[in-house]
């Protein structure tokens, strides 16, 4: 077993040792792969959503210089017919871009030191070969006097794009090495029997001359039919709560919110497995790296960024386009760009079919809060700030404040354009009432009686507040909208409630540009 070639199963092995949730279908999958023009693959996801426990698995199943036959015997791929085919039978090439970016002693000498450390290795592993320049040539070398392929397995691919943003000088080498294992029009048949590569970003494409252009690729935005391997799906999930304290309904509000190709909703690994092993919610995955990153791009001054990020913090959906965006960290032309960005970095999720992005769950909407609070963006830091302030004049039914308060909202987080909207309107009740979720779950469009309250409140287990029920109204009356409430009889969803229920009316008159408000306790008796 060598440090790069052959690497052995030790990684593999201590991952099943710990919570591991089965994904060894995906080894099916690359079998189907090997020795065909499919055989290049390359999956994209965010960090800490197990890229490289699949690298390190696949490392595990293929390598000819172990036996990993018990670390796999009671795992799903074990009942797939090409398992014994290919357990242990093949040469692999392990190759941690972050490791060598680590050991190099300026990342600049990344990609030179890189092929120094694997080729030495391959030439004390085949003392025989003739030496060579380069490591395709290395391995071209090896491929003609033995007939030995590789399986070649890149863990983080694109981490020399996000470290050295702007050294052109190093991408290019790297470019240059990765062409000739992958792009050498003879070569590559002969040498490479796979490769599977992991990334955060997708594929940038380098004109013409691309060294990737024949990889099959699985991104954030069209993972099909890999999806179900990106994170952790809804239904594993489920499992590892049955033997948890935690609730399975206290995890989903939580970490719940990526929906990727056939809806199937995702979950990021790190989140799940530390809130189990602590027995208590929190935010997990966004304090692996510091917010200060997501700042960098909200902070960014893009046309409609911020009003963009004032509606999905109120749990609003913006549809965006997803093909301007240059797969690189720096090209940043418009705020489609920045959006597209976040889906890949993990903080944004993506619908595929509305073509609409959001905030996925309450881990990142936190962190979010925490960015804007902290970045350039003061207006909107002082409106969530202010946002406890309007619950508690909600709470004391001060109908003018709080008039007063979504006025402010209403104006610093709408576009112009799209201020006389009923959409706007709601979004900017959502992002109003921030606050509200520490302590409520917020339920849009809730049946209740004979019609659908607009947005409700509800208070989480074990709160003493009351549900705040609010009808929105434009161009009509708050006291219309509170008849509405009666009416419709909106409260009797909420007969078992120990607690207050209180009806807010809230209008909008396009002619005066006038927010109204009107609260009441609902006492259940008929409107006159």
């Amino acid at each position: 077993m060598g440090n790069y070639v052959n690497t052995g199963n030790a990684g593999f092995a201590a991952a099943i040792r710990d919570t591991y949730v089965d994904k060894t279908e995906l080894i099916a999958f690359i079998n189907g792969t090997l020795g065909t023009k499919r055989k290049l693959t390359c999956v994209s996801r965010p960090r800490r959503f197990g890229k490289s426990y699949a690298a390190q698995m696949l490392c595990a199943y293929y390598d000819k210089s172990c036996d990993s036959s018990g670390l796999f015997a009671n795992l799903k791929i074990a009942k797939d017919s090409s398992y014994q085919k290919h357990l242990n039978r093949h040469h692999v090439i392990y190759l941690d871009i972050t490791w060598f970016i680590s050991i190099a002693d300026h990342i600049r000498n990344t990609v030179s030191n890189l092929q120094a450390r694997v080729t030495e290795e391959l030439r004390e592993l085949y003392p025989d070969v003739k030496q060579a320049r380069t490591l395709p040539e290395t391995l071209a070398v090896i491929n003609e006097a033995t007939g030995n392929q590789f399986i070649i397995i890149i863990d983080e691919w694109d981490a020399l794009f996000r470290e050295a943003k702007n050294d052109h000088t190093l991408h290019e080498q790297y470019i240059q090495l990765l062409r000739g294992l992958f792009k050498s029009s003879g070569q590559t048949d002969k040498i490479v029997e796979a490769a599977y590569l992991t990334g955060i970003l997708p594929i940038k494409k380098y004109g013409t001359q691309s060294a990737m252009t024949d990889f099959n690729e699985y991104t954030m935005l069209a993972p099909e039919p890999l999806e179900k391997f990106t994170g952790f799906t809804e239904q594993e999930v489920r499992e590892l709560c049955e033997n948890s304290k935690l609730s399975f309904s206290a995890v989903r509000e939580w970490y719940d919110g990526y929906i990727l190709g056939n809806h199937t909703h995702i979950y990021s690994p790190k989140s799940v497995i530390d809130a189990l092993a602590r027995n208590r919610i929190g935010n997990y995955w966004t304090q692996s790296e510091t917010y200060e990153s997501l700042k960098i791009y909200i902070d960014l001054n893009e046309d409609g960024l911020k009003e963009a990020i004032v509606q999905m913090l109120g749990g609003a959906h913006i549809r965006i386009d997803t093909g301007t965006f240059q797969n690189d960290m720096t090209t940043m032309k418009r705020k489609d760009d920045v959006l597209t960005l976040l889906i890949h970095l993990g903080y944004l999720a993506y619908d595929t079919d509305a073509k609409r992005v959001f905030i996925p769950n309450e881990e990142v909407r936190q962190e979010f809060i925490r960015a804007v609070t902290m970045g350039r963006h003061q207006k909107i830091a002082r409106l969530i700030r202010n946002s406890d302030i309007l619950l508690e004049q909600t709470l004391s039914m001060n109908e003018e404040a709080v008039a007063a308060a979504i006025k402010e909202v209403h104006s610093a987080g709408t576009a112009p354009v799209f201020y006389n909207n009923e959409q706007a309107l709601r979004s900017t009740i959502r992002f109003a009432y921030i606050s509200c979720m520490d302590e409520f779950m917020k339920v849009e469009e809730l049946a209740s009686g004979i019609g659908y309250a607009d947005v409700v409140f509800i208070p989480k287990k074990g709160s003493s507040m009351p549900i705040l029920l609010i009808e929105l109204k434009w161009n009509k009356t708050e006291d219309g909208a509170i008849r509405q409430i009666k009416e419709k009889n909106y409260p009797q969803g909420f007969l078992d409630y120990g607690g207050d229920v209180l009806l807010v009316g809230i209008s909008y008159d396009t002619k005066n540009k006038k927010h109204s408000c009107k609260i009441e306790k609902w006492d259940n008796t008929p409107y006159n």
